[in-house]
């Protein structure tokens, strides 16, 4: 390595651990074993790091003069008054699809995984699922023109999407993609859901005791004091209030049998205390109880770049903000998905689901079956955007049609679209797997502060 390439590497890497004290600093000082084990996991990939690092992406889009930061809230490519203040996913990459059983019972595969949703420009999603497909595509050593193509074709089925739905497509020419409607991997893991069973979830977290449902012990559950339980049992009757009005089960259903700590240690959650609460179900017997999660809910990376006060002012807290996020940008979501508060902090609540399935990657190798995949994803991405405007999703932060108005972008641009998401995903993809070298010489030599 020569001494500029040294200098250049111990700038950036300073740059990244400024980025990550400012999102993760208070978390990591809590819970410092947690994020030992989230560093170690993002050590594992280049992809694994970029999963992780939601904060340095956009800290590095929203950078003004920075290789990657023309792509600001203020304008940009493709971006306008209307397309600046679009719901967003905020962590869209190619591991963030799976299959959720939306209200109405139908199994979906759609996009998951909302903790970083916020309003912004929908180009910073497309960029950071194209920058995904790169990363994705180098790691299954495919050509810099495989990966070329696969971005193109996320961009074509996501242009191709939103015209549809701008033009009002009908309902069967813009199908969601369930058992009816999906083939290949998509189909598989529609399948894999459809397998699962609520009594195979309880089997693997709860026992019968007495005659009774109880969480078993140990398998990370953590045992609470009743000051604790107190305030959790609290927290749940305030969840409670925040429930769709449709919801309409019997009284007992709600009738809590037990409860349970819990501590994330994933990639997304570090550091992030939650609960598990067991409730009787929709009748008494044992096999239709369900376990409802309530977890602290973080602040999104995009909010730091997304200064408009009217948006910022618009959630009561960050669990509030998650679930309003969530409801306004996937159709029929989970109805047991809420928000509440616990010593002041916003939390997120939601049903654990045993027919959550994440899009398995691990055996697609073919550039041909990617492809379809991606394309499917391209289609659940436009219509994820297009789901959230006043009309569909009720809420008046985004008082306008947002398909119409991606749509009107694209349109005078057609090509630019694809080229745009071409060359950001070889850049940032290449960046990327540059800063996860970086950082684990940071994490190796102990030079990331607290750990």
């Amino acid at each position: 390595m020569t001494s500029q390439q040294n200098g250049s590497d111990e700038a950036r890497g300073a740059q990244i651990l400024e980025v990550f004290d400012a999102a993760f600093g208070e978390l990591l000082a809590a819970d410092p074993a947690a994020f030992q084990v989230k560093f170690r996991k993002m050590a594992a990939s280049a992809f694994a790091f970029y999963r992780g690092t939601a904060c340095l992406f956009y800290a590095d889009l929203a950078a003004s003069g920075g290789p990657f930061g023309a792509d600001s809230a203020d304008g940009g490519p493709f971006l306008n008054e209307q397309t600046s203040r679009v719901w967003i996913h905020g962590d869209l990459h190619a591991e963030n699809f799976g299959t959720y059983m939306d209200a109405n019972g139908r199994l979906v595969f759609n996009v998951n995984d909302f903790d970083e949703a916020f309003v912004g420009p929908f180009t910073w999603d497309v960029k950071r699922f194209a920058a995904s497909v790169a990363l994705l595509g180098y790691a299954k050593a495919l050509s810099d023109e495989q990966i070329t193509s696969l971005v193109c074709t996320y961009a074509g089925a996501y242009q191709e999407r939103i015209h549809a739905l701008a033009t009002g497509a009908k309902d069967e020419d813009v199908p969601s993609l369930t058992l009816d409607t999906a083939d290949g991997p998509v189909l598989a893991a529609l399948h894999a859901a459809r397998a699962n069973t609520r009594f195979g979830l309880l089997d693997t977290m709860t026992e019968i005791r007495d005659f009774e449902r109880r969480f078993s012990p140990g398998g990370g559950t953590v045992e609470l004091d009743e000051d604790t339980r107190r305030k959790v049992l609290a927290a749940f009757d305030g969840y409670l209030d925040t429930l769709p009005p449709g919801m309409h089960f019997r009284p007992d259903a709600y009738r809590v049998k037990d409860v349970v700590g819990r501590r994330g240690i994933g990639i997304g959650s570090a550091g992030l205390p939650s609960y598990n609460v067991l409730l009787e179900g929709h009748s008494d017997a044992l096999e239709n109880d369900l376990v409802i999660y309530m977890k602290q809910a973080q602040t999104p990376a995009v909010s730091r770049h997304v200064t408009d006060p009217e948006i910022r002012d618009y959630f009561r807290h960050e669990g509030h903000r998650t679930v309003i996020s969530q409801r306004a940008l996937q159709a029929n979501s989970d109805p047991w998905l809420g928000w509440t508060s616990l010593d002041g902090t916003g939390q997120l609540v939601a049903e654990v689901s045993p027919y959550a399935v994440d899009l398995d990657w691990s055996d697609l190798d073919s550039p041909e079956e990617i492809a379809h995949v991606v394309a499917d994803l391209g289609r659940a991405t436009a219509t994820m955007h297009a789901a959230a405007d006043m009309d569909e999703s009720g809420h008046t932060l985004v008082p306008f049609s947002t398909d119409r108005a991606i749509d009107a972008t694209i349109q005078a641009d057609e090509s630019g679209f694809a080229r745009m998401l071409v060359g950001f995903a070889h850049d940032y993809g290449a960046q990327a797997r540059r800063d996860h070298g970086i950082f684990v010489d940071l994490f190796r030599n102990g030079r990331i502060p607290g750990l």
